[in-house]
């Protein structure tokens, strides 16, 4: 169901195709953001609900101390080689970042005098995949070459050529997102490039909601 106070774009891709970047500019540009990413590093905290299911499911060895935060490396070394642990791991997370991500769309507040629904973007991998697209009004997927996506895992993450190589394989095929996008932002190309190609689909968007 849309929700009946915003525009909702949902905003996904593969890891390292650019989705920061294009959710950088469309906050820049008036939108209300929020990074699924985020929310899962909030709720993997010490103290919450999620860190302590993962660390009953996981054990120990997944903190970096007794009660002291997740060791995220670790963790990924975990489920990204074994899919039913990935599952598992997203059984516990999932849902739990779907309820704040609704609590956020529902708390933004609604200016007196408003003509039109303002935009709220929803940034996450697995937009498809959580059933997100039921609320969105559109689906923008960012893309780039899967060598440029290993690049910058290498370059930016430090990962080696092989794990960045593990890490796209786990997750969805990018083609397998564009029958779904409304928009496509190509970032294969200079970063001016891209921000252009959003500016335009921004104002497109703006287009749809003055409708």
């Amino acid at each position: 169901m849309k929700h009946p106070d915003r525009y909702v774009i949902g905003l996904t891709g593969g890891i390292a195709c650019g989705k920061s970047l294009v959710l950088a500019r469309l906050t820049e540009l008036g939108a209300q953001t929020i990074d699924a990413d985020q929310v899962v590093h909030r709720l993997q905290q010490p103290g919450e609900p999620v860190y302590q299911r993962i660390v009953a499911e996981f054990g120990p060895d997944v903190q970096t101390a007794p009660d002291g935060p997740l060791d995220r490396q670790k963790l990924a070394a975990i489920v990204f080689n074994d899919p039913a642990a990935l599952r598992r791991l997203e059984v516990i997370v999932h849902p739990a970042v779907r309820e704040a991500i609704l609590a956020w769309l529902d708390a933004l507040p609604v200016q007196a005098g408003e003509t039109v629904r303002p935009a709220a973007v929803i940034d996450a991998i697995r937009l498809l995949e959580g059933g997100w697209q039921a609320i969105c009004d559109a689906v923008w997927v960012v893309t780039c070459p899967e060598a440029q996506q290993i690049e910058r895992l290498v370059t930016r993450r430090g990962m080696s050529e092989a794990e960045a190589r593990h890490r796209i394989a786990a997750q969805p095929p990018q083609a397998s997102r564009l029958p779904a996008a409304d928009v496509v932002i190509d970032n294969s190309g200079a970063v001016e490039d891209v921000l252009a190609q959003v500016e335009r689909a921004w104002e497109q968007a703006l287009i749809a909601l003055q409708r």
